[in-house]
């Protein structure tokens, strides 16, 4: 593959890797599809490349539902709450571009546990639960994505 190849190769992974932090993109994705866009192109030992990266991508996914739902189930927040707080977050985003998919995704969930629970304080202690099973989310996909990348560039020296 040319170094311009390679440049955009590296840009789409600084995307995806960005889409990881904003949770709007699917950033391990994206980093894993350019490297494999880049193995395809370079072929031979490349794709040794991107099997590694792909089984990294693939347990940080793995790792971040099991994570993040066993926090999630000792707060006891159920997931139809994560699941509308998530679409609330999404709308959020395009109201308020950036800022609004964390605040609109904390008060959607603040809201509907208040509904659930009929508490100020339980409600305000699911919704701390529910960002930082956010946190750990972003925190287990941005290392995955980070390690994908490391094997990448790597990779690039060695083939």
């Amino acid at each position: 593959m040319s170094v311009t190849g390679e440049l955009l190769v590296g840009l789409a992974i600084l995307v995806g890797l960005a889409g990881t932090v904003v949770q709007v993109l699917p950033g391990n994705v994206l980093v894993l599809g350019a490297v494999g866009v880049w193995a395809w192109q370079t072929g031979g030992g490349a794709w040794w490349v991107f099997t590694a990266a792909a089984v990294v991508v693939a347990l940080a996914e793995l790792g971040q539902w099991l994570l993040a739902g066993r926090h999630l189930r000792k707060a006891d927040v159920p997931f139809t709450t994560m699941a509308w707080a998530g679409v609330a977050g999404v709308v959020g985003f395009f109201v308020v571009p950036v800022v609004g998919l964390f605040l609109f995704f904390a008060l959607a969930v603040y809201l509907l546990e208040l509904r659930r629970r009929r508490s100020r304080a339980a409600a305000w202690t699911a919704t701390k639960a529910a960002l930082q099973a956010t946190g750990i989310t972003i925190l287990v996909q941005l290392a995955g994505g980070l390690l994908a990348t490391a094997i990448w560039i790597v990779g690039l020296f060695l083939t």
